[in-house]
């Protein structure tokens, strides 16, 4: 059986871009953060591989980045090289993959945004 690809939601903010990884009940879960890629892969509940390999847009700090795992996805906080600096897309090329999403639902504008980052970055990392 081929290997599929993980529903993907990600959003910007000034000093981190998060992902989320949506796969419930998974396995075997692997995160693997580079300065200009990610590398995801696990098995979902019923036992079907899923892999994700991603390009970023810029460098990120991957000495400074973290995932944590939930019963319904993996999330990934990625400490952006350079801090706020808007990404326009999560992918170094320009193209879109039917599996990624922007996540508007934590999609905001950044004016007096650092707080909230903070607190976001916290509660992930208890």
């Amino acid at each position: 059986m081929a290997r599929q690809h993980a529903r993907t939601l990600w959003y910007d903010r000034p000093k981190y871009v998060f992902m989320e990884f949506c796969v419930e009940d998974s396995t075997d879960v692997h995160v693997l953060i580079e300065d200009h890629r990610i590398v995801f892969s696990c098995r979902n509940g019923d036992g079907v591989e899923l892999y994700n390999e991603i390009e970023f847009y810029a460098k990120v700090n991957s000495k400074d980045s973290q995932d944590k795992r939930s019963g319904r996805s993996i999330t990934c906080f990625v400490r952006k090289w350079k801090e706020k600096v808007a990404w326009p897309r999560l992918t170094k090329e320009d193209i879109k993959p039917v599996w990624l999403s922007v996540d508007f639902d934590n999609w905001r504008d950044w004016e007096g945004d650092e707080e909230v980052e903070l607190a976001h970055v916290e509660h992930y990392a208890e």
